[in-house]
């Protein structure tokens, strides 16, 4: 068996609604949810909008207050990447200056050491070398996102849990972009959580696979066996709506 990066016992999540009083009662959002996932894995999670599935990726981040149950990281230095890489992305700061901010808070590289490395992540993540100087709106919307993982990247994760990281892009560049994210897990065996609504790019990216259904977990296990041969109504139905 690999190595675990993650193991989730247990979860559950609650959030307070927005614009009520303090003490108005929690709304739970997550129950009991389980699961685990393994180094050099990636680990779709599916299910339709409100399902609780960026809810999901946030908790295990502890970006959530209000959870009970264990979330345990057996790696370094977990990192996310959104659905809207131009939000992410400080528009008045140049790409370099971007990519370096982490290493800079980090503080144990000097500045040459510092600038070597986000050059090196630039072609990482296949980025003309030009890109170091360039300004967010002078890339094209694939770009910026290969920017948002190189930002992931220049912390060395085991971890990158992406949140619809391909849904905003046009057909041609999700393709690309899936294939870096592939690649990156084959060559620096990544793990990742790929949260996505579209079950054909979960069938051809991901090993295992997550249904989440109101905030539990309906379904799950290896994508080709899932997608072929589901036991449960909702996941047939989400198949059937990705026909």
């Amino acid at each position: 068996m690999a190595d675990k990066v993650l193991e989730v016992k247990d979860l559950n999540v609650w959030y307070r609604p927005s614009g009520t009083i303090r003490r108005k009662k929690l709304v739970q959002v997550l129950h009991d949810v389980n699961f685990d996932l393994y180094r050099g894995e990636i680990l779709g999670l599916v299910g339709e909008s409100g399902s609780g599935k960026s809810t999901l990726a946030k908790a295990v981040l502890g970006m959530i207050p209000d959870t009970t149950g264990t979330v345990t990281h057996y790696t370094k230095r977990p990192q996310m990447v959104f659905q809207d890489p131009a939000s992410s992305l400080n528009p008045g700061r140049t790409v370099g200056w971007i990519l370096e901010e982490p290493l800079r808070i980090y503080g144990k590289y000097d500045e040459a050491e510092r600038v070597r490395r986000v050059k090196d992540i630039i072609a990482r993540v296949e980025l003309p070398e030009d890109s170091y100087d360039k300004y967010p709106r002078e890339l094209s919307g694939g770009q910026k996102q290969r920017v948002c993982i190189g930002m992931a990247l220049i912390q060395r994760p085991g971890l990158i849990i992406a949140d619809e990281a391909v849904s905003a892009l046009d057909v041609t560049i999700q393709a690309q972009i899936l294939k870096l994210i592939a690649d990156l897990r084959r060559e620096l065996g990544i793990s990742y959580l790929f949260i996505s609504h579209d079950l054909n790019v979960v069938y051809q990216l991901c090993d295992r696979a997550i249904v989440l259904k109101n905030g539990r977990i309906v379904e799950q296990g290896d994508v080709e066996q899932l997608f072929d041969d589901p036991k449960e109504e909702y996941t047939k139905a989400l198949l059937a709506a990705a026909q």
